[in-house]
């Protein structure tokens, strides 16, 4: 079984390599992700001329981000930043999920417009390790594309912003977002999507629905900055359970939903 799904998982990898634009929205995403908390943390201070911690606007943030331990070190100012550059860290969550639903859901179309599906399905392959191999070839890039995100965001925080603000991005909380919620969601964007796909020929239908994930990440993004939503280490491992547990139901769901024999049959 492990040798089939490596084999078709090498494939996938393969074709993407001259798909580069599939990647557009993702990159798209992840630098407006990256500028954004740069902008209003650095940029629009030093025009303005006044400092974040003499902005009434601003002592919410600098209230929730006292809560934590590692706050204690910083100054008003630093902390202040911090506390912003981790907020808008979920809005770089949805870099993977980008990357996954354009992936995903040309992975299985395309396929059959081009019409290699067909002959993939008559070879002693599972529906499952059919699935497995386009999910986990969508959501490696995905991964891997998470990490540059990563990378460069952490990069610009040392950069420009205060003493302090990087090393804050590497704390559990964070990296919870990061390293569990967003690869998380991106599973469930990809599986989606695979499943939407395999009973579809338009890709951008799979994708309008797969655009469903991306809602409750932006809804958590809004909560943060307008009410004051703290996402702690317990609402990260609960929402990445639930995803987790809502991803396993997908890829049943999308087995049973895969029409293999009409597929095959109209091929013949």
């Amino acid at each position: 079984i492990g040798g089939r799904v490596t084999a078709l998982l090498g494939k996938e990898l393969t074709d993407l390599r001259g798909r580069p634009g599939l990647f557009f929205p993702a990159i798209f995403t992840g630098a407006v992700a990256t500028l954004l908390p740069l902008f209003i943390t650095v940029l629009v201070p030093a025009f303005t001329g006044e400092r974040l911690s003499d902005s009434g606007d601003m002592q919410i943030a600098l209230e929730l981000y006292r809560q934590q331990p590692s706050a204690r070190a910083l100054d008003p100012e630093a902390a202040i930043q911090a506390s912003l550059f981790q907020q808008f860290l979920v809005l770089l969550v949805l870099s993977p999920v980008a990357a996954s639903m354009s992936i995903a859901a040309y992975s299985v179309i395309g396929e059959k417009q081009a019409r290699t599906l067909e002959p993939l399905l008559a070879t002693p392959i599972t529906t499952f390790e059919l699935l497995l191999a386009k999910i986990l070839g969508a959501f490696l890039p995905a991964l891997a594309l998470s990490l540059a995100c990563f990378a460069v965001y952490v990069g610009v925080a040392a950069a420009f912003a205060q003493p302090g603000v990087a090393a804050a991005l590497l704390t559990p909380r964070p990296l919870g977002v990061l390293f569990l919620m967003g690869p998380m969601a991106s599973l469930t964007a990809l599986t989606l999507a695979v499943c939407v796909s395999s009973r579809v020929n338009d890709a951008r239908s799979a994708q309008q629905l797969a655009v469903l994930v991306v809602l409750p990440i932006t809804g958590l993004l809004i909560a943060q900055i307008a009410a004051g939503f703290v996402v702690t280490v317990p609402v990260i491992l609960l929402m990445t359970g639930v995803m987790a547990v809502v991803n396993v139901g997908l890829i049943r769901l999308g087995v049973s939903l895969f029409d293999r024999e009409t597929i095959l049959t109209r091929w013949k």
